[in-house]
């Protein structure tokens, strides 16, 4: 099966990243998706207008006709996203589920597609979809994930290998590699924020390096807070799930939960992204948590 038409829901950092490469090909029809897509005070909405993509009004009509549907939507909308297309899902339709969701969401989501008679393929992306985009690394998963390898790749998705036949897994590496990667944005914002106020930050930014050694620990520091800063609604839920898929195995998900407490936090210090440098971050974080004890 060829794939001509692509239907993308949710139009947010990776489906517009997804977008601009694959709206390119002049041999792909690409249409989108967004709750907020013709909310002219959105982002989203701004970006869409910009780019060369068919605009729809609901997910069941950007779904008729595609041949591959792509859902890029937030964690907790993963089952939701779901059902929005089975009106206008054709039968033997590819679904791909980029979703930082856990192993059960995944398992749900395809149960919605699989009776409606579509072709549900897990998917988790394995590193920030920037800057490398259809290019970064792909796990696909569920019975139909073989063959749904061998046709991603002509797309441009030159990173997307098969993983694992049973759904779930793709999510489990995911969401287990989340519990590192998001806990250490929150530890580098947590501890450096502590540090500040004490004035030991470069000392702990030097210690850091001996244990964990980097070019460039403070550039490092300052990205891993922005990425929270700017990004910690949607990483919260992904923690949220992530804290999911830890309890399913048996383990209290301490870290976890705290981890999307920290990144739920941080989007309300987001004026902290003007500033440069490591520093002139801290201070401008620590000055608006001052400003708001005094309230």
């Amino acid at each position: 099966m060829s794939i001509s038409t692509i239907a993308l829901i949710g139009f947010g950092e990776v489906g517009q990243a997804l977008a601009a490469e694959l709206s390119v090909n002049d041999s792909l029809k690409v249409k989108v998706y967004d709750l907020k897509l013709f909310d002219n005070r959105s982002v989203c909405a701004h970006a869409a207008a910009k780019a060369d993509i068919m605009r729809c009004r609901s997910a069941s009509e950007a779904a008729k006709g595609a041949d591959l549907i792509i859902s890029a939507v937030t964690a907790a909308q993963t089952v939701v996203a779901a059902k929005s297309v089975v009106l206008g899902l054709e039968a033997g339709a590819w679904f791909l589920d980029l979703n930082s969701a856990s192993p059960e969401a995944k398992i749900a989501a395809a149960g919605v597609i699989e009776a409606a008679t579509g072709r549900y393929v897990e998917a988790s992306v394995m590193s920030p979809i920037e800057p490398k985009r259809l290019a970064s690394p792909v796990l696909l998963g569920g019975p139909h994930a073989e063959m749904f390898a061998s046709l991603i790749g002509g797309l441009g998705f030159t990173d997307a290998i098969y993983y694992s036949d049973r759904l779930g897994k793709t999510a489990a590496a995911k969401l287990c590699r989340s519990v590192m990667i998001k806990g250490l944005e929150a530890l580098i914002s947590e501890s450096l924020l502590a540090a500040r106020h004490y004035g030991v930050e470069d000392t702990v930014l030097a210690s850091l390096n001996n244990l964990f050694p980097h070019p460039d620990w403070e550039g490092y520091a300052r990205y891993m807070i922005s990425r929270t800063l700017e990004h910690g609604a949607r990483r919260s839920e992904e923690m949220r799930e992530a804290a999911k898929t830890v309890a399913e195995a048996g383990i209290t998900p301490w870290m976890s939960d705290a981890i999307a407490d920290l990144q739920a936090w941080a989007p309300d210090y987001d004026s902290a992204l003007k500033a440069e440098g490591l520093k002139p971050m801290l201070d401008a974080m620590r000055a608006q948590l001052k400003s708001e004890e005094t309230k």
